[in-house]
């Protein structure tokens, strides 16, 4: 008795090639979207910078009828301008593919990297630096980068410390990361409530999520962070598809799904908590990002994973160009914006979520 295994014929395989073209395509148009974005938002500002002027300031043998640029156009370019779309870069890929893999270890498609609380605690770490004028570090601004860090990773810690204590299951994550958060934010408030009028100021300032503190120290940080974390949350890319079929699944096929989501967790954590102390709390990436490349390309993580990271520093580079073209001179801090995009896509998700379970 001979067994006979039927093989994918002609129309098949075309259709499966077609549908790989599509989505290399969609990819594509991410990429050069992301590469335009920054290029567009590098020459966009109050100072007149252009590429003519950029190319005859570097290059001033070119005899280029454009006239250089000055010192003082030149130091807005280098030190004000490109920091701060560099980091919004970074910070985009580092927000998105946190909450694509936090949406992924929880099994909850709307899951964010402050599901643990993270944002609230940074946001507590910031307030008990400013409120106490703490600065073991320097500057202030540096003990509040600080300050923050160690909040949201020591939240974060708890929320998978107490999930690990009880089986590390996607249901404890989001359960106990929903308690700290408000436990953190009543702690914000009550820092809130003690300051006084400038104190206040600066801790809603913080909280707003800005870019315009940005320095290449910084960013160096931040990409060394990506650098070492983003390859290893990559390689996994195939073990998030096998925990999206469920736990047992993924246990069936060979995957430590409580190993998985506790060096996941981490690794995320030390994302999120990198760019929170940087940049304040910037909502909404991390969530809107992961769920337009769905729409894209499909369910595919290894797919996934490069197009929500690109889609997410899209989001930011040009959430940032609105902020600080839409009202020139006065630049609306970047989390201010994106809330306004992410909010309507969060309430279509929601919406979108229920219609299909209703049918």
């Amino acid at each position: 008795m001979s067994l006979h295994v039927e093989t994918p014929g002609p129309a098949l395989g075309e259709e499966i090639r077609s549908y790989r073209r599509l989505k290399a395509l969609f990819a594509a148009a991410v990429a050069a979207a992301t590469l335009a974005a920054f290029v567009v938002s590098c020459f966009a500002g109050v100072a007149e910078v252009t590429p003519a002027r950029l190319l005859a300031t570097a290059f001033p043998s070119l005899a280029l009828q454009a006239r250089p640029l000055s010192g003082t156009e030149l130091t807005v370019l280098l030190h004000l301008r490109l920091p701060r779309i560099v980091m919004a870069l970074l910070a985009g890929i580092g927000l998105a593919v946190s909450g694509l893999v936090m949406q992924a270890i929880t099994g909850n498609t709307m899951a964010s990297p402050f599901t643990t609380g993270l944002s609230n605690a940074a946001a507590m770490g910031a307030a008990v630096v400013i409120v106490f004028g703490l600065n073991f570090m320097g500057t202030t601004q540096l003990t509040t980068v600080f300050g923050a860090f160690v909040l949201a990773f020591l939240c974060a810690a708890l929320v998978y410390g107490i999930s690990s204590a009880k089986g590390l299951g996607s249901t404890t994550i989001v359960l106990v990361g929903i308690a700290l958060n408000y436990f953190f934010s009543a702690l914000n408030a009550g820092m809130q409530y003690i300051a006084n009028e400038q104190q206040l100021t600066a801790i809603v300032n913080w909280t707003f999520g800005s870019l315009s503190q940005s320095t290449w120290p910084q960013i160096l940080f931040t990409a060394a962070v990506l650098g070492v974390s983003l390859p290893i949350l990559f390689s996994r890319a195939w073990h998030y598809n096998l925990l999206t079929t469920g736990d047992e699944s993924a246990v069936a096929l060979g995957v430590n799904v409580g190993r998985l989501r506790c060096v996941s967790g981490l690794l995320i954590t030390l994302i999120a908590a990198t760019v929170v102390s940087f940049t304040g709390v910037i909502g909404f990436v991390g969530l809107v990002a992961p769920h337009i490349a769905r729409l894209l390309v499909g369910g595919d993580h290894r797919v996934l994973f490069p197009v929500s990271a690109l889609l997410g520093g899209c989001l930011l580079i040009l959430a940032d160009l609105v902020g600080r073209t839409v009202a020139s001179p006065v630049v609306i801090p970047v989390g201010i914006v994106v809330s306004f995009i992410g909010v309507p896509v969060f309430v279509y998700l929601i919406l979108r979520d229920r219609k299909e379970r209703v049918l």
